[in-house]
């Protein structure tokens, strides 16, 4: 198929016009030192797509059928007349296009580190041995899957999931959306944390939930503010993550977690834990989730399988009652049917044992990008900022001493080669925090990013730097 590919470019590009005529198959093979049964192959494949045209006793000839579609094209214009819409401000996102060298965010993987070829080879073994015809025509979710996914949440995360209880989708938010479509009417009061994923607020927002921000305290969610502001019925549900807050990386105390709980049984109002970052822990002795330590109160549990690797082989997951799964699946089965070939890939993946064992690699790696992130921080900056080192996750919580303009600095850094998201920087009056990925960089992308930020932060502040301490 390279061939093929090399001369479909070549003919879109000009390098092979139209109407051109190709030397025998036998001269060609001798030119590319191929065999000559694989340039026949890849001659037909050409034919087949209607890039040759062969004309029997005369000859094989170029065929660039975009070349003439092109020119039949009457009164071409340049743009279309716009349309009148309704422009939604709340899906309007924080960043912008940039072609900078190097990049921070607000932490993801590195999908560098298991290779895309490693995990093809999963997926094309699934088609090579067939195996539609022993899976369900109908699309549904696999025994096999399921199953394997259900195993490697209650080995991971010491969790007691059965699959009826599970429901899983191929990115966050289609399992966002479906929890809003089910759960969420117009006006129902929605809490966050005051510190929250702008794209889940968003979500929140455009299902048209009252949104309001819950404060923080230094053992998690302010369960007294709650109670002084609300009655019982008023709160619909409550969007939080027990472990890894998002942007801090803090996780909750065990007290705290515990009056979380007792909050929402007094209230009855439903709590949607995400923990899809709970396969990025360092630590052993790690806070249980409140889906492991509620008995009585209604918590839906979001989890991930997977997050480490490329976006295809990714899973999200919703666990919770079994009245909310099957609900849940038939909102599923409007975002189009299930690829049940990448279910049984992924399902292999954990049954074999690469799951567990990417896992491990993954968090070898992280854990020495982590603590070299912290070397430089505190070696670039030592009295300028404060941070913990967080215990899982994938970012740091940055918080500045002085009042820089985080605008102004991510200007400037954008200047010199380093992009930095608005949606990275949070400064108001009490503030001025970044969170800063640490695992989607290696050790040398990390210092060379550092050499600009610092220099960029003490440019603003006037201050020389000596980058050779």
């Amino acid at each position: 198929m390279q061939i093929v590919y090399q001369f479909i470019n070549a003919i879109r590009q000009g390098i092979l016009s139209d109407g051109t005529k190709l030397p025998g198959s036998r001269i060609l093979a001798k030119e590319l030192n191929i065999h000559r049964r694989t340039m026949v192959a890849a001659l037909e494949e050409l034919r087949t797509q209607d890039w040759l045209e062969v004309l029997p006793n005369i000859g094989t000839y170029i065929k660039n059928s975009e070349k003439k579609t092109s020119i039949t094209i009457s009164n071409p214009r340049n743009t279309l007349t716009e349309i009148p819409i309704i422009s939604n401000y709340i899906l309007d996102l924080p960043s912008h296009e940039n072609h900078c060298k190097h990049h921070l965010n607000d932490g993801s993987p590195d999908y560098r580190i298991i290779s895309s070829e490693e995990l093809a080879r999963f997926y094309s073994g699934v088609l090579k041995r067939k195996l539609h015809q022993n899976l369900n025509r109908n699309f549904q979710p696999t025994d096999f899957f399921y199953g394997q996914v259900t195993s490697y949440f209650n080995s991971i995360h010491h969790l007691s999931v059965q699959k009826k209880n599970l429901i899983c989708a191929s990115n966050r938010e289609i399992i966002l959306n479906i929890v809003v479509q089910m759960l969420i009417k117009q006006g129902d009061l929605v809490l966050v944390p005051e510190l929250n994923y702008f794209f889940t607020n968003m979500i929140f927002r455009q299902a048209g939930a009252a949104v309001q921000t819950i404060p923080l305290t230094e053992d998690g969610i302010d369960v007294e503010a709650i109670r002084h502001r609300y009655q019982k019925g008023d709160i619909r549900l409550f969007y939080l993550s027990s472990r890894f807050q998002y942007p801090t990386g803090k996780s909750l105390s065990a007290e705290n977690r515990k009056a979380i709980l007792q909050l929402a049984h007094d209230y009855e109002f439903i709590l949607i834990e995400d923990d899809t970052d709970a396969e990025f822990s360092y630590e052993k002795n790690q806070n249980n989730s409140l889906y492991k330590e509620n008995s009585t109160s209604w918590v839906i549990y979001l989890g991930a399988v997977g997050r480490f690797l490329l976006p295809g082989f990714q899973t999200y997951c919703m666990i919770a009652p079994e009245n909310i799964i099957t609900e849940a699946q038939k909102y599923l089965n409007f975002f189009g049917n299930t690829d049940v070939y990448r279910e049984q890939a992924i399902g292999e993946m954990i049954s074999e044992g690469d799951m567990l064992r990417y896992r491990r690699k993954i968090l070898k790696i992280y854990q020495e990008r982590r603590k070299t992130f912290s070397d430089l921080l505190q070696n670039y900056f030592k009295e300028e900022i404060t941070f913990q080192i967080p215990t899982g996750g994938l970012a740091f919580w940055i918080v500045f001493k002085s009042n820089i303009s985080l605008v102004q600095l991510s200007e400037k850094c954008l200047q010199n080669g380093l992009y930095i998201p608005k949606y990275c920087l949070y400064q108001d009056r009490k503030t001025t925090a970044m969170r800063l990925g640490f695992a989607q960089v290696n050790e040398k992308e990390l210092q060379e990013t550092f050499e600009i930020l610092a220099q960029c932060y003490f440019t603003l502040k006037n201050i020389g730097y000596d980058f050779g301490h």
